[in-house]
């Protein structure tokens, strides 16, 4: 199984700060089985820059869940399955401080649509999501938001798969022995 996540942040470093939104798609290598998205209380002030970039503001996160009030639901989705994201290192680390600023120590395997789109969909200009979705033809609706985000990570790492079973490998776990 496998956690398709994005989150929105206030800003560039895990260290310093703090997520506003999460989405998380629960995939089972074929379709979505599950899914949970909301916005995070990040309780400090979100940049301007940020709120231009994603159209969250302080206001609309003054009454969402602070995120030790969905950690739980965070935990229970992504046990024991694969964390999937687009540059997996920042949503990871980001969702790592939240925890650590908990004391929980969360750890999951990692696998990142950015490597795996280098690889197996080779020849494009760019891989960030924006390009790499428009020359895809993968519709990304709510852009800079963690659901729309995370649903276009779903749509590229469905062909991802699509391509890696072409290739002659069948099953996910072929897939996921050779990324680990």
């Amino acid at each position: 199984m496998y956690n398709i996540v994005d989150i929105e942040t206030t800003g560039h470093t895990a260290k310093d700060g703090k997520i506003t939104e999460i989405a998380i798609y629960v995939h089972n290598g074929t379709q979505i089985v599950d899914s949970f998205s909301s916005l995070v209380n990040p309780e400090c002030h979100i940049p301007y820059f940020i709120t231009k970039l994603t159209g969250i503001d302080d206001e609309m996160v003054a009454n969402a869940p602070k995120f030790y009030e969905i950690a739980k639901k965070v935990i229970d989705l992504t046990a024991g399955n694969i964390f999937v994201a687009h540059n997996v290192s920042f949503d990871y680390r980001f969702i790592q401080e939240e925890f650590n600023r908990l004391a929980y120590n969360f750890r999951r395997k990692t696998m990142c649509t950015v490597k795996l789109s280098r690889k197996y969909l080779p020849g494009h200009k760019s891989y960030s999501l924006g390009n790499i979705c428009q020359e895809l033809n993968i519709q990304i609706n709510g852009r800079h938001r963690a659901a729309g985000d995370a649903l276009a990570t779903v749509k590229l790492f469905e062909m991802i798969l699509e391509k890696h079973s072409l290739n002659g490998s069948p099953n996910q776990s072929g897939f996921q022995k050779r990324l680990f």
